[in-house]
């Protein structure tokens, strides 16, 4: 909430609405004055915020605008809606704890269930377990190093090719187990579960979490208002340097050569980049909500 810097009357994105945790947060900023807009592209999740949201206003709380889809659509949302500008968004990356506990999404390796992972199954058609079964040995194990920086990619992805000859892999617990064979146990004696960083990098890639998490924060700092917030909280190395590098972009958008004086080509910063270093979670947070464990917060403040 420091981060975001709320205002009385402001307009508030929560660009990943879940079950309004932080939403509900930010609508005692706001006022009576202000506009919360909500997005999620899971219908539960809308539902159930929505009812947070209005038991959390009492009357005084900002009005409330809940968009579905995902923030790489940000820009036709907001267009949708009709909205000029905004004074701060939030996003906070990942799954939502609602999507992991229900093992009927196949996020979760500790439930054993289909091998989904789709985070909108009305319009996505590409499930987990597509991409393991008809996925080539050298292009899964791309998927699952670029998405999770797996040290023992190669190997996994060649013992789910291996697995898959004699049947076709389609429930967590099968993906587990494959996992488990092809990382070596002394490896699988530290780190958390084995299957954690697989799982996390196939659901990245079945709901392309990389190119839609590039495609929202441009259009989040272009509607920005001046002196607007954004705060990005992500979950993998990955995530993270896609923020870091999207920010310093837009903090440094002269394209002059070093030596030139005076800057020629009128490309003025659009950031001011407010966290030199990412703010983590203190160990207090951590034993509170073991899954604050690899959060970081950066957060940066349109010119």
């Amino acid at each position: 909430m420091d981060g975001l810097a709320l205002k009385a009357g402001g307009v508030y994105v929560d660009a990943t609405l879940g079950l309004a945790g932080h939403a509900a947060a930010a609508a005692a900023h706001l006022g009576s004055d202000g506009l919360l807009i909500g997005i999620d592209q899971d219908d539960m999740a809308l539902e159930r915020a929505a009812e947070r949201l209005e038991s959390a206003q009492e009357g005084e709380g900002p009005e409330v605008l809940l968009l579905k889809g995902n923030f790489g659509q940000l820009d036709e949302l907001l267009l949708e809606a009709d909205i000029p500008g905004i004074d701060a968004i939030l996003f906070d990356l990942g799954v939502s704890s609602p999507q992991i506990d229900n093992p009927s999404r196949g996020f979760s390796f500790k439930e054993d269930a289909p091998l989904d992972m789709r985070m909108d199954p009305s319009t996505q058609t590409i499930t987990a377990a597509e991409i393991i079964n008809t996925t080539n040995a050298a292009d899964l194990a791309r998927i699952i190093r670029a998405n999770s920086d797996e040290k023992w990619a190669s190997r996994i992805a060649q013992f789910i090719v291996d697995a898959r000859k004699t049947a076709p892999l389609t429930t967590s617990a099968q993906l587990v187990d494959v996992i488990k064979a092809a990382i070596p146990a002394s490896a699988r004696r530290s780190g958390g579960h084995p299957a954690k960083r697989t799982f996390q990098a196939l659901r990245m890639e079945v709901n392309q979490e990389r190119a839609v998490l590039e495609r929202g924060l441009d259009a989040a700092i272009r509607w920005l208002l001046p002196g607007g917030r954004i705060c990005v909280i992500s979950y993998h190395s990955g995530e993270d340097r896609i923020v870091k590098e999207t920010f310093a972009a837009f903090a440094n958008r002269c394209t002059c050569p070093p030596d030139l004086p005076v800057c020629a080509c009128g490309r003025c910063p659009m950031l001011e980049v407010l966290t030199r270093k990412p703010l983590c979670a203190t160990q207090v947070e951590v034993e509170r909500n073991p899954r604050a464990r690899s959060a970081k917060l950066r957060i940066a403040r349109r010119l």
